[in-house]
């Protein structure tokens, strides 16, 4: 690993006092009690996303010996495809009690070497997830077990750096929290316009399924994909969810790309086409900008026929009318999911191609806002981690301002 910082370093396991994970009584989380905490509950941005909670009963969660929740405690995702996702228990987290599931480790630091806080932002930061992720280990999406705290190694200043250093970075996560309940906001507002201009209440508008405008299919995967992972230039591109950015309407470019022979092992895609996130944050649409091939945490969705304006549908697809159907149709367990099939089935309005037009223009109007938000929001990411990064060089001194 390049040495980020001109500290100290220990092993992560010789910094903690405690790691553990939670469970659920058998049969499963019940529909009232003691919040139970797992991986679709932990947001991207330090934050918990606390719609569609489960509960473990009262008696189960006092006969607990671990997992139960204490302000100030670090929760990391252990497993599948939000492995390393780590998030902070602060004292604005609105239950008095409260326990993790199985799928979650709680850490705690020794008091005596290290600021919980300061332990918090490391593992946050991308060279602690990168570290994280470099011991997940197991078939299928895999994840990391206890053992993963001898392997990440963190930079240990003194602790009165390493409270100078939390204030700091304090300081630029009220901002992006901040930044964060604008882009919150400004989404409740467009949802709004966007509940008002398509519904087809008093309308002649038709309705249809989007099987019947859609042709659908599901992505694949070559596999290993590592075997398949090329950096050749007739390579294709291999478009995953991480291409896809926040806030963004299209998907422009790739960071890897596979090699021609996985070809028939996935599913090509094509400018134009919309792809569809079909796991874990689910009915999320897109709209290609590059021709490529897509893994099976991809749907796509190309347009049959010209009644349906491109743009209208990014919309319709990420209106709540739509993703309420999204959220009743998933399937699965921990880890939920769309398929085909249930998309075929989703209902969506079709009016006329000139009123498809007229709805589009005034709803890119109040998008931009929300693009220029995130925009802010990226900048903030940048502006965290190279003060995170300068900081662990030791020129925290040299950092007179924001």
């Amino acid at each position: 690993m390049k040495k980020m910082n001109n500290f100290p370093t220990k092993k992560l396991g010789e910094v903690v006092s405690t790691i553990e994970s939670g469970k659920r009584p058998k049969g499963g989380a019940v529909s009232s009690g003691i919040p139970s905490i797992g991986v679709e509950h932990i947001s991207d941005s330090n934050g918990f996303k606390l719609d569609g909670l489960k509960y473990i009963p009262g008696n189960f969660y006092e006969s607990l010996n671990k997992g139960k929740l204490n302000r100030g405690d670090i929760l990391i995702a252990k497993d599948g495809a939000t492995t390393g996702k780590t998030v902070f228990l602060s004292d604005d987290f609105p239950f008095s009690k409260a326990a993790i599931n199985e799928h979650i480790f709680i850490l705690r630091g020794k008091n005596e070497m290290i600021n919980q806080k300061f332990l918090f932002y490391i593992l946050y930061s991308p060279q602690g997830q990168r570290q994280i992720l470099k011991t997940k280990h197991g078939a299928a999406q895999g994840g990391i077990d206890q053992s993963f705290v001898n392997f990440v190694k963190i930079p240990l200043p003194p602790l009165e750096i390493q409270k100078q250093i939390v204030e700091r970075m304090d300081k630029i996560a009220e901002a992006q929290k901040l930044n964060d309940e604008l882009i919150q906001k400004a989404d409740e507002l467009f949802q709004s316009l966007l509940h008002k201009e398509l519904n087809p209440a008093g309308k002649n508008w038709e309705v249809k399924k989007l099987g019947e405008v859609c042709e659908i299919a599901r992505g694949g995967s070559p596999r290993p994909i590592n075997n398949y992972i090329t950096n050749s230039s007739d390579g294709i591109n291999w478009i995953k969810i991480g291409d896809a950015k926040e806030g963004e309407k299209y998907i422009v470019s790739t960071e890897q790309k596979i090699k021609l022979e996985g070809v028939s092992k996935t599913r090509l895609v094509k400018e134009g086409d919309f792809i569809l996130s079909n796991s874990m944050s689910f009915g999320r649409p897109y709209i290609l900008k590059i021709s490529g091939a897509i893994h099976d945490g991809w749907l796509l969705l190309r347009l049959k026929n010209t009644d349906l304006s491109p743009d209208f549908l990014y919309y319709i697809l990420g209106s709540s009318q739509t993703q309420i159907q999204f959220e009743k149709s998933a399937s699965g367990g921990v880890v939920r999911n769309l398929n085909s099939d249930l998309v075929r089935k989703i209902k969506i309005p079709v009016p006329p191609l000139k009123v498809q037009k007229q709805i589009v223009e005034k709803l890119s109007a109040a998008q931009e806002y929300k693009k220029q938000l995130f925009a802010q929001k990226s900048k903030l990411k940048e502006l965290f981690d190279s003060v995170l990064n300068k900081s662990m060089k030791g020129e925290l001194i040299k950092l007179k301002k924001l």
